[in-house]
């Protein structure tokens, strides 16, 4: 087939693809034998997700977590990743109003046995100890546990404000309870800031922060990732997929002849963009695991086999994941908010807004994304319809149209 009818054809093929995700063109594992994958057995020659060592705290985990906001009838694809290796389980207090940790509880209740092999972890957005402690025991109760592996505080973007002495003796005194084992924060925004912080603080052990091709590529995130690993510090990378801030930047580049040859090329080799993605984290032996919402059999299934290749990418396949991040960048927040914020006078949590418009458009999780939107200050929100936005805009390294695009997050939330 050739002209604009071949062109049409090629690209709606590329387009249908893209709209499976990671449920389309998965890699034919089941051909591998287990040596093949480096993995163990279990039984006949089922293959398991590999693990890697978790800093330097002595615990190995699988290299990818089971995230997102699972219910209580999805225990089919809890134990599916269990049976597959994936022993890392994430979750928070805020996750479905409790509902996650609940069913993850129901889960323990039902296999008992599976406890001590799973590293759970979980969160709470509090760095005050008495309500550190009434979170943790609510949590425990939830899950149906007398620990947690690993307890983060959720969303930290100011180290120095945020973890403070009170929090660190906190943690001194739950470790030697017994109710956890290790303890660390996640950031979304000014990860490396944060992460470079708590490289130095010395009792930091573990850290999860948006991490994906876009950002690793990044100066900054190199010398963080690099001080947090001659720390000890454990790092699990989330938000790998890079998904667009903004409902309306959603085709930034995504039917560019380049980007339609990334993604065809990616197919050919046997795995989607999306695996490709999560291939490329995977290749930083200093990331620990991948924390990935996987909502489903077909998602997780897809995951699972990103996991078991051990076919890496070209340098030409990463060249092709760069150039559209290059591409892209404008329908991108890459976290950088003390740059942004900073140069906005009526103090707009511009990242936060972002973050919300990104659950609600790029991941379809409107709930959650109202749920965050509306703990937002109302002054705050109030404040983004008066801002000037030329200083931020000017100095946003991804050029992205703030104003414009807080306009309508606000109006689309609100």
């Amino acid at each position: 087939m050739s002209g604009e009818k071949g062109i049409l054809s090629r690209r709606e093929f590329i387009k249908a693809a893209g709209a499976a995700g990671l449920g389309s063109a998965l890699v034919p594992l089941r051909s591998l034998t287990a040596a093949d994958a480096g993995t163990s057995t279990t039984g006949s020659e089922q293959m398991v997700v590999p693990t890697r060592p978790f800093g330097k705290t002595g615990v190995d985990v699988s290299i990818l977590s089971l995230g997102g906001v699972l219910k209580d009838t999805d225990q089919l694809v809890f134990r599916q990743a269990f049976k597959s290796g994936i022993t890392y389980w994430d979750t928070a207090d805020s996750y479905g109003w409790g509902s996650n940790e609940k069913a993850i509880g129901n889960y323990f209740a039902k296999f008992p046995g599976d406890r001590k092999k799973v590293f759970l972890v979980t969160k709470t957005a509090s760095s005050n100890a008495q309500e550190l402690s009434d979170k943790l025991n609510t949590s425990l109760q939830r899950m149906n546990t007398p620990y947690i592996d690993m307890y983060l505080i959720h969303y930290v973007s100011d180290v120095s404000k945020e973890l403070t002495p009170e929090v660190k003796a906190w943690a001194e005194s739950a470790k030697s309870k017994g109710t956890i084992r290790l303890f660390g924060f996640s950031a979304h925004k000014n990860m490396e800031n944060s992460m470079l912080a708590a490289a130095k603080l010395g009792w930091v052990d573990g850290i999860m922060m948006s991490y994906n091709y876009r950002l690793m590529v990044k100066d900054e995130m190199k010398r963080a990732v690099d001080a947090c690993a001659k720390a000890g510090i454990g790092l699990t990378a989330m938000k790998t997929q890079a998904t667009f801030s903004a409902n309306f930047y959603a085709s930034i580049g995504s039917e560019t002849d380049d980007a339609l040859k990334m993604t065809e090329n990616f197919l050919k080799k046997g795995y989607t963009t999306e695996q490709a993605k999560l291939k490329v984290v995977w290749e930083n032996t200093h990331i620990a695991s991948i924390c990935s919402a996987m909502p489903n059999m077909t998602i997780l299934q897809a995951n699972i086999d990103a996991a078991l290749n051990k076919q890496r990418l070209s340098e030409g396949d990463k060249q092709r994941l760069e150039q559209y991040a290059r591409e892209t960048a404008p329908g991108y927040c890459s976290g950088c908010a003390h740059i942004c914020e900073s140069a906005v006078d009526l103090g707009v949590p511009i990242s936060d807004i972002l973050r919300c418009s990104m659950y609600a458009h790029g991941y379809g999780c409107r709930d959650m994304a109202l749920s965050l939107f509306n703990r937002l200050p109302t002054g705050a929100r109030d404040n983004v319809f008066k801002a000037d936005y030329s200083k931020a805009e000017k100095s946003c390294p991804q050029k992205i149209q703030i104003g414009r695009v807080l306009k309508r997050a606000c109006e689309d939330l609100g």
